[in-house]
């Protein structure tokens, strides 16, 4: 409770020093962010089982984004708190507190197509398969990291090139300083240090993406091992009607002692329409089959991305559960149209195992795993306000009740969602 206490009052004092001194030689803007989002659970991200009742929550987003601008630099703090509705007393001295520092960030320009931006940010790229800012989740994700970047938008060329080294304060500092042990990261679930370069290039009715990731991880045994992510992501305007679009990933290095090789491969084709876009695509991610004895992982792992907008929003795959070995094949039909003064999104995914799955009698299963149905409908209330309302249905197969706990093969997900998002305050710009 102190260092929260502590950081509100910090910001507030900043906030108002920045205020007073931004003059015509800056801009600074201020936006607010509310936004709860209620959801019904009943089989979210794995089958439900009988006797299990469903859940209904509310969880809400509060932000508070500063953003200032000179001419040979920018930065940006933003404030978050993430909470569920009722789990703080209405009368209450003290709280444990979800408010925390989401981004906080500066990026100098050392000339006006090269700049250097580091702290913490949000790192996303393309279709946000491999690295993208997860900002479907209240808390959304964030890296702490050091960027190099180039831009020039007259060749519609760019080029970023992503530093960063972990550290946790699990020792005091001075027991840290030059001790056995001191590099050791004990933060589950993240990377001890990673190194990536992306490259952009537009051209006529398209564009093409190259990535090349390091991903440093820690080992119980205070080793390290590294795992290597290659990625081409392009798409292309093949008429006026008609864009084709695609992305390959191939991972390999090491996780621990095992060696990895896995990919992932996508192809979409969007259809322009009188009526409304019709885009149809194939996600294949690859797995472990069950009588593969080698201690190789083959299964794809699409570890930093914005992985609730891939394979369905009911989140069954890479968002919460990470699929285990089983890998996925997925075939979808999206589209959206207007409806009244918003417009309604409709998805359609069917889902199939990426690799070959035993039951318990060493039979094969059935690739089918579930056919799946996400309704989004959309509306602009206000120029700041805006409303979501969403729901999803699972119809599962045998297989997916083999490989997931739960007996239900109906399962269901409904949300609503309203995002206020004005701007406080913004003086003119330099």
């Amino acid at each position: 409770m102190r260092n929260y206490n502590y950081t509100i009052k910090f910001f507030t004092l900043f906030l108002g020093v920045f205020i007073l001194k931004t003059d015509l030689t800056a801009q600074f803007t201020l936006t607010a962010e509310v936004r709860p989002r209620s959801e019904f659970r009943n089989g979210f991200k794995t089958p439900s089982s009988e006797g299990k009742d469903a859940a209904f929550f509310t969880e809400q987003r509060s932000r508070l984004y500063m953003d200032y601008e000179e001419e040979k630099y920018k930065f940006r703090l933003t404030m978050q708190d993430v909470r569920l509705w009722g789990e703080v007393p209405q009368i209450f001295k003290q709280e444990d507190g979800n408010t925390f520092l989401s981004e906080a960030w500066g990026q100098y320009f050392v000339t006006k197509k090269f700049s250097v931006k580091a702290g913490r940010q949000i790192i996303s790229y393309d279709n946000q398969r491999f690295l993208g800012g997860l900002e479907w989740a209240q808390q959304g994700r964030r890296h702490d990291a050091l960027l190099f970047i180039y831009e020039d938008e007259e060749k519609t060329t760019k080029f970023h090139a992503g530093f960063a080294y972990n550290a946790d304060d699990d020792v005091p500092e001075p027991a840290l300083l030059q001790s056995v042990g001191a590099n050791f990261y004990s933060v589950g679930g993240n990377y001890k240090a990673l190194q990536y370069a992306w490259f952009n290039k537009g051209f006529e009715g398209g564009k093409i993406s190259l990535l090349a990731l390091n991903a440093v991880n820690q080992n119980p045994d205070s080793t390290s091992s590294s795992k290597q992510t290659f990625g081409i992501i392009a798409n292309k305007n093949v008429s006026k009607k008609l864009t084709l679009a695609g992305d390959f990933y191939y991972q390999t290095g090491k996780i621990g002692q095992n060696n990895v090789n896995a990919f992932l491969a996508g192809l979409r084709a969007t259809l322009k329409t009188k009526a409304t876009p019709l885009t149809l695509g194939m996600e294949f991610i690859s797995g472990k089959d069950d009588d593969d004895t080698s201690t190789d992982i083959t299964n794809f792992s699409p570890d930093y991305g914005t992985n609730h907008a891939h394979n369905g929003f009911m989140d069954y795959f890479f968002v919460g559960p990470a699929n285990g070995n089983v890998g996925v094949m997925d075939i979808f039909l999206k589209t959206k149209f207007k409806l009244k003064k918003g417009s309604l999104a409709v998805n359609v995914h069917d889902f199939m195992t990426g690799s070959k799955q035993l039951n318990n009698e060493g039979r094969a299963l059935s690739k089918s795993m579930a056919m799946e149905i996400d309704l989004v409908y959309a509306v602009k209330l206000a120029s700041s306000v805006t409303w979501h309302i969403g729901y999803s249905q699972l119809f599962g197969t045998d297989t997916l009740l083999e490989l997931r706990p739960g007996n239900k093969k109906m399962n269901n997900w409904a949300w609503m969602m309203l995002t206020f998002k004005p701007t406080l305050l913004k003086s003119k710009k330099y």
